[in-house]
């Protein structure tokens, strides 16, 4: 039976410090396999987080080796064994105890985004009528388990901490979803502009590229959103018909 060693962060808030633990792996075993086995029988007072260790309840979200990821997809033989794997906690967000971050500042966010307003039916039967490619559109956005990796890898809260001036890549997808769906009628480009920070956001895809749903956040939720924004309120032909109205 191999080994594998796990330098797993321990601590209580901002205190703590890396702990060593080797432990029995199995063909097939994934990092919070491994996490449950040190429980188990090395660190019963081990705090972590995990629900459904499918990849869908997004509770698991930890840096491994550095990089944020789920611990329940992250396959042990896709990981180098010859040295220490690193498992520590999110780091865009307050830590709590070992691998749990306080990640309730996301649930407010989302709160203070204008939810779902229909526009009137357009047919006589008082239904709607949509094509099928703008609903297709917003589906992509749907899949996200708010598992907050794209959080955590974002520069702008990670390493500026700019969590009031900024919502951040998960809620400008579920920004997106509202604005692009056919039937909303809510007008949220002001609130992105001066409240929720979009123009913080340089785009440099890296929630892309850790988003285990693979929405392309960057360039299907965030670019379009920056496009409209511009489109209203920097347009230099819709400024001049704004002045000849008024």
């Amino acid at each position: 039976m191999q080994q594998a060693t796990f330098r797993v962060w321990r601590g209580e808030g901002k205190t703590g410090q890396f702990r060593d633990y080797t432990t029995d792996i199995v063909p097939g075993m994934v990092v919070l396999d491994a996490i449950h086995r040190i429980q188990a029988t090395q660190a019963t007072d081990l705090a972590c987080r995990w629900n459904c260790k499918a990849g869908k309840c997004g509770s698991c979200s930890a840096e491994i080796n550095g990089k944020p990821r789920l611990m329940c997809m992250t396959r042990l033989n896709q990981l180098p064994l010859d040295q220490p794997v690193t498992v520590e906690p999110m780091r865009a967000f307050p830590p709590i105890r070992d691998l749990v971050t306080d990640v309730s500042w996301n649930f407010e966010v989302k709160k203070k985004i204008k939810p779902f307003q229909p526009r009137r039916p357009d047919a006589p039967d008082g239904t709607w009528r949509m094509a099928q490619a703008d609903v297709d559109r917003v589906q992509e956005f749907r899949k996200c388990i708010e598992c907050f990796l794209c959080q955590d890898v974002c520069h702008v809260l990670r390493e500026h901490a700019m969590h009031e001036q900024f919502i951040g890549p998960r809620f400008l997808v579920y920004a997106a979803a509202l604005e692009m769906h056919p039937l909303d009628s809510a007008d949220r480009l002001t609130g992105l502009k001066d409240d929720h920070g979009i123009g913080y956001c340089n785009i440099t895809g890296c929630c892309t590229k850790v988003c285990p749903e693979h929405i392309t956040i960057t360039e299907n939720a965030i670019i379009p959103l920056k496009e409209r924004v511009v489109d209203q309120f920097y347009d230099p032909v819709r400024k001049l018909l704004r002045v000849f109205s008024s």
